[in-house]
């Protein structure tokens, strides 16, 4: 028996003295016991409310025999694909197979099938028939209603719809499967839970409905109509709010689906209960053997102080699933994860993060919002930031301040990302000065996203100014402290609204800079997301605005070889660009040029060398008198080699 994990076997059920559980939770991914785990903390909120919850962890989806590991549980499944959508872990933004799993044991590819929540719910299907199923997680949430599939390139219906589970809970879940679960343990069958906020059920047409619907869609006409589909989700969009938001349907020929308005979010007593549960804080000792789950290796020593976030950049799923209420942790819940992570084992004296969402978020953007919800049509930062946005690092500060005081700490690092625009609005710089002087690792990961105005407000970003100057700021604090340190931008090319014009904007402000992306992200289009709707429909869904999209999968290889001008494999990609731009003046020797013109064939001898002079495989060259060895010619390798936005920038 694992102690201190719940069980993931019948025979470590069985030690526990259980003949059955209440909840068995069917998940894509390895088990890991951390509060950066959704399963980990659901189970655990269920367990501290009596509940026995069972963890069937990447069971094998090939046949029905791994679901019945722990027999019929009482009450029903629980089922997620896991942390992330399994579509996204399986495959890269160029639809390429991955060959790395993060949330797997050994990083093995291959042990959660596509489309990992269909998959499981008609597996537990076939053995149990009409058992209460339950789905949730990031890709139950973001594919909640009729969506445009990347994959597929088409739009799917519901993942309720081909899941056949009974309820599918959205955002974060843990009152809402709290109150699913305690209705279950009732005896309400789960085909009558119909008022429960976070949740989306199927209904017959004429069945009243608990909540007032804001809108009502026809998926036969969201799958062919771009433009309905494109309104449908801005509607959707704007309802995602728990206090102002409304319910939304949609019909599928003789059934309806429902998604009832947002659960409010936890308030901060409510967090600090979430946190103070009793988590492992790794990965199950059964994965050890085979060396663990690299997933854990960077949240391990790392805490999160917050939820929500009201950025609400358009490529981004955070306004869809957390949504754009920021709450936090008390400082006091906050030390106490500190203290516990400096009395592992294996701690060697560094926090990693004191994170979240967006890490400098400690409170609600205004006190509008607490009393109203937030604003349907308007963001909080961009284009400009809001007048009654409320900015205040001081907590944040202190906080961090205290977590560096505690024995056994050498130092706090803040690595999950820093919204500079909102750091720049705080007049006291304290916190910038000390998150320069003591909170960076050498290099601080900064989302500028882009330098084109009509990219960025595609996006839902700032104005690139806004970055210059936290930039300008950030290195005089950095010479002020003594130090050498640099910002690692996060980039991203192809972009809805993005041309091969703005990409080149783009990689002439690289070269202003000196910077050398090694990674830029190439846009993928993911559920859930205002972006992905642009990118299908070529609409902004929250101003119903036409946007240009790249689709073509050769000009995004032109964008993305603009971004990263400086690679010799490069080169003929950022030569066709500039030819097509009629920009033949950046293809030179000159300081101001991008890329070298393309090198003349070299003439063949005519003459036939009758007595070698030097050993095979080796010619003499003429300038040095040195023997080289031929390199094979290589390919240019302009593909896209890895996925993930975090990449790591150097000064050239």
């Amino acid at each position: 028996m694992a102690e201190g994990f719940l069980p993931i076997t019948k025979k470590e059920m069985n030690t526990l003295g259980w003949d059955r559980p209440d909840f068995v939770y069917v998940t894509g991914d390895a088990y890991v016991d951390h509060p950066s785990f959704g399963v980990s903390i659901i189970s655990r909120v269920l367990e501290d409310a009596g509940f026995r919850v069972a963890i069937l962890p990447q069971p094998d989806y090939k046949s029905c025999d791994a679901f019945r590991e722990f027999g019929r549980p009482r009450l029903g499944f629980l089922v997620t694909a896991g942390n992330i959508d399994s579509m996204v872990a399986h495959y890269t933004a160029a639809k390429k197979k991955r060959t790395y799993d993060y949330y797997s044991p050994a990083g093995k590819a291959g042990l959660r099938p596509d489309r990992a929540t269909i998959v499981y719910c008609n597996r537990i299907r076939e053995v149990y028939g009409d058992i209460p199923v339950i789905i949730g997680g990031l890709e139950a949430s973001l594919r909640r209603f009729a969506h445009y599939d990347y994959w597929s390139d088409t739009v799917r219906r519901s993942i309720l719809v081909d899941s056949r589970a009974d309820l599918l809970t959205y955002g974060m879940g843990e009152n809402i499967l709290l109150r699913i679960a305690r209705l279950l343990d009732k005896g309400v069958p789960v085909k009558k839970i119909r008022d429960v906020r976070g949740t989306v059920y199927l209904c017959r047409p004429e069945d009243k409905l608990h909540y007032e619907v804001a809108a009502t869609f026809d998926y036969n006409e969201l799958k062919t109509d771009k433009r309905k589909y494109a309104e449908a989700f801005g509607i959707q969009y704007k309802n995602q709010d728990a206090l102002n938001g409304r319910a939304i349907a949609e019909r599928y020929d003789d059934k309806l689906l429902v998604q009832n308005p947002p659960m409010p979010p936890l308030e901060r007593d409510e967090l600090d209960a979430v946190y103070s549960l009793p988590y492992m804080r790794t990965y199950h000792p059964s994965y050890e053997a085979v060396g663990g789950v690299p997933a854990i290796a960077e949240v391990r020593f790392s805490i999160t102080h917050n939820r929500g976030c009201f950025g609400a950049c358009n490529f981004c799923a955070l306004a869809f699933h957390q949504g754009r209420t920021v709450r936090s942790r008390s400082p006091q819940s906050v030390l106490a994860e500190a203290k516990k992570i400096t009395e592992l084992p294996d701690f060697k004296g560094y926090i990693h993060d004191v994170g979240g969402p967006t890490a400098n978020f400690r409170a609600p953007a205004c006190e509008k919002q607490l009393r109203d919800g937030v604003c349907a049509s308007r963001k909080c930062l961009a284009p400009t930031p809001c007048k009654n946005l409320r900015v205040d690092h001081s907590e944040y500060l202190h906080l961090i301040e205290e977590i560096e005081a505690l024995p056994r700490v050498k130092k706090v690092f803040i690595r999950s990302g820093i919204r500079f625009d909102y750091l720049l609005l705080d007049e006291n710089e304290d916190f910038f000065r000390k998150l320069v002087r003591d909170n960076v690792s050498g290099q601080l990961k900064v989302a500028p996203e882009h330098c084109s105005s009509a990219v960025l407000r595609s996006m839902g970003k700032p104005d690139f100014a806004v970055y210059e100057r936290f930039r300008k700021r950030y290195f005089e604090l950095t010479k002020e402290a003594g130090k050498e340190q640099y910002l690692v931008p996060y980039l991203m090319s192809s972009h809805p609204g993005s041309t091969l014009k703005d990409a080149l904007e783009l990689a002439l402000c690289l070269k202003r800079d000196h910077y050398a992306p090694e990674q830029v992200q190439d846009y993928y289009p993911t559920p859930g997301t205002a972006s992905t709707v642009m990118f299908y429909t070529g609409i902004n869904p929250l101003d119903m605005k036409p946007v240009y999209v790249a689709t073509d999968y050769h000009e995004k290889q032109l964008q993305r070889a603009l971004l990263q001008f400086n690679r010799p494999q490069n080169a003929p990609l950022v030569r066709e660009a500039l030819t097509r731009l009629h920009r033949e003046d950046l293809i030179g020797y000159g300081a101001e040029c991008l890329v070298r013109p393309e090198a003349a064939p070299a003439k063949k001898n005519a003459q036939k060398q009758t007595r070698p002079n030097v050993k095979q495989g080796k010619q003499r060259s003429a300038r040095q008198g040195k023997a080289v060895t031929p390199k094979r010619e290589q390919k240019p390798q302009v593909g896209q080699k890895k996925n993930g936005r975090q990449g790591k920038g150097k000064k050239r």
